[in-house]
């Protein structure tokens, strides 16, 4: 059996279900569903408790972890007290899931300075949102690169005099927010 090419349009490419940033209780910090496999808020929340709760005991932090889950494919990093997770359909390539979730792990690195915990996060909720915008969008993967992602965030609302990594988390914070207005104004 000879493996047909994919094209990756908009109609075939790879398609991401949703992206999830739990913290080290299986509770939401970020999350987003692109599809409607999880109708209701109780069917999303009982999905990250079971995901949570079979990859808990993994030791996932150098590299990505991928499990079989109900019929999805997991793939899973954790770091300090986040747990970072991507699920698509058990149809996709792996490796692509995997550069999504690295891309995703690696922009929210570049975008909390590294500073990769929980209390972080929360206080830069806006930019990690912004960093599942720019990673995918209806599902659709559309940059996994984490430099590309960070500086479209940083670059989005700056007029790009000062390179991000001079530029302070307060300033990188003011930038997003300004997206984000700008782009809810649109």
């Amino acid at each position: 059996m000879g493996h047909e090419q994919r094209s990756y349009s908009k109609e075939s490419g790879p398609s991401v279900k949703n992206i999830l940033l739990l913290d080290s209780e299986g509770k939401r910090v970020a999350v987003k569903y692109f599809s409607d496999d999880w109708p209701t808020q109780a069917a999303k929340l009982a999905f990250e408790k079971a995901v949570f709760t079979k990859t808990l005991k993994t030791n996932a932090r150098s590299d990505a972890e991928i499990t079989m889950f109900d019929s999805y494919i997991v793939v899973y990093k954790f770091a300090q007290d986040l747990h970072f997770f991507v699920t698509a359909g058990d149809d996709e390539n792996e490796l692509i899931l995997a550069n999504v979730l690295q891309g995703f792990f690696e922009a929210v690195g570049l975008l909390l300075r590294n500073d990769v915990e929980k209390r972080t996060a929360l206080e830069n909720l806006d930019l990690i949102f912004l960093c599942i915008d720019e990673i995918i969008d209806g599902g659709i993967i559309l940059e996994t690169d984490a430099n590309a992602i960070a500086g479209k965030i940083a670059t989005n609302a700056i007029d790009g005099s000062v390179p991000f990594s001079e530029q302070t988390i307060s300033q990188a914070l003011a930038t997003a927010r300004e997206h984000l207005a700008r782009s809810l104004l649109k």
